[in-house]
């Protein structure tokens, strides 16, 4: 067994590799089908990080342009504003669902429909300052029944 012990420190690496490539976590990610003719549409996710970082971007091959953005009240009517980041507190799930964080995808290329899958890219800056991808594969749900029972709240999130 002495031959295993010269590739314990490259299974050291590969599993420090794959903590850092989990620091932050995707569950439930989905998007709101479209009908002919819609350009945008949203994508809907929990987030959690095991560190302090922030989304300070996404892209998608499906859209020209997405965007983070945030439902807010504001005079009595409901608005959309984007996001130049939104953070991601150590241990916290953020939800990204209807009426509140979302991710928008603009300039669709086609019409999504129920059953398709859309790769999504979200830029994730951590505490160190360190930039890296992380590739999720959101399934579109009907438009039907898209909305959560409850609503949501955000308010213990600062919008930057």
């Amino acid at each position: 067994m002495p031959a295993l012990y010269r590739f314990l420190p490259l299974l050291a690496a590969a599993a420090v590799t794959m903590a850092q490539a989990q620091e932050v976590s995707v569950r439930e990610p989905w998007v709101r089908a479209t009908v002919p003719g819609m350009s945008a549409t949203g994508a809907f996710m929990s987030l959690q990080s095991t560190r302090d970082a922030s989304v300070v971007g996404a892209a998608s091959p499906v859209a020209d342009k997405v965007e983070l953005h945030r439902m807010v009240l504001e005079g009595g009517v409901m608005k959309m504003r984007a996001l130049e980041s939104l953070p991601l507190p150590a241990g916290q799930a953020v939800k990204l669902v209807p009426g509140g964080y979302h991710v928008m995808l603009m300039g669709l290329k086609k019409p999504l429909a129920a059953g398709d899958s859309v790769p999504i890219r979200l830029d994730i800056r951590q505490a160190d300052g360190s930039l890296r991808a992380l590739e999720i594969q959101a399934p579109v749900r009907p438009l039907a029944g898209t909305a959560p029972a409850a609503p949501h709240d955000h308010s213990g999130h600062a919008a930057h």
